[in-house]
């Protein structure tokens, strides 16, 4: 799609949390970065640590973002919740650079596709609420984190449900798909502008899509896509696997200024 890295979309990724940025153990960031290069974008890492001018900047510069997985948990107070013991540990510093990154596609109609807990911060972002903990909020639902199963085993698939007419739709090229799962809070209340594009069989929420707040004249043609799945790791699965890379694809394709392309 494009000659050269200097040709190629840059792609902002923020660190999944300050601890895993400080350490250095950046491994699974690094899978974010992995699916951008493969679907022809340039990653860019988004420190935790730069300061306010500083990060303010760089997401000026940068053409997309991805808002990763983490291990953290939105601050339900971001939501006006209290905590519930279930809800882990937060990460200011990370909520500060996915609220710069989300500030900066909304306001220059940039792509953005938000994953697992990025999918999160982007409901919250938007006005939106969360489950703090599935298994306490949702008995019956689902087994959707890893959370009991032995180190180093594979996360759970599970079908979830495409609304017919979607960007996810399209890109799976139907309105089934099969997706690994590994997080334990989910979408409670949609955020303004965000319609709800796929769901679990239990009626966890998936995916959701930017429609529009009704405030600009083009919002319907933003990119902006959250799925509550982790489309930079393999399912195991060919048709799958090539969905997932059809996320990225379409990112950097938007970015690009190309009408994104199903599987």
């Amino acid at each position: 799609m494009m000659d050269t890295i200097q040709d190629r979309v840059r792609v902002g990724i923020p660190y999944r949390t300050s601890a895993e940025e400080a350490s250095g153990e950046n491994a699974k960031h690094e899978d974010y970065c992995r699916a951008v290069r493969l679907a022809g974008g340039e990653p860019i890492a988004i420190s935790l640590r730069l300061s306010d001018a500083e990060l303010k900047a760089l997401v000026r510069s940068l053409d997309a973002f991805v808002l990763s997985g983490s291990p953290a948990d939105v601050a339900p107070e971001r939501y006006g919740a209290q905590r519930l013991p279930e809800c882990g540990e937060s990460d200011a510093q990370r909520e500060r650079a996915d609220w710069a990154a989300l500030e900066e596609a909304f306001t220059a109609h940039k792509p953005l596709l938000a994953s697992c807990y990025g999918i999160q911060s982007l409901n919250v972002f938007l006005g939106g609420t969360l489950v703090q903990d599935i298994p306490s909020e949702l008995p019956d639902a689902l087994r959707h984190s890893t959370e009991g199963l032995p180190k180093g085993a594979p996360a759970p698939i599970h079908e979830v449900r495409i609304e017919p007419g979607s960007k996810l739709a399209e890109l799976a090229g139907s309105t089934e798909a099969r997706v690994n799962t590994s997080h334990h809070q989910a979408i409670l209340k949609p955020g303004c502008g965000l319609r709800v594009t796929a769901a679990a069989p239990d009626g966890v929420i998936e995916a959701v899509e930017w429609i529009g707040d009704g405030t600009t004249a083009d919002s319907n043609g933003d990119w902006v896509v959250g799925v509550q799945w982790h489309p930079e790791h393999a399912i195991h699965e060919a048709s799958g696997d090539a969905f997932s890379d059809s996320l990225f694809r379409a990112l950097v394709r938007a970015a690009a200024g190309v009408v994104p392309q199903a599987t």
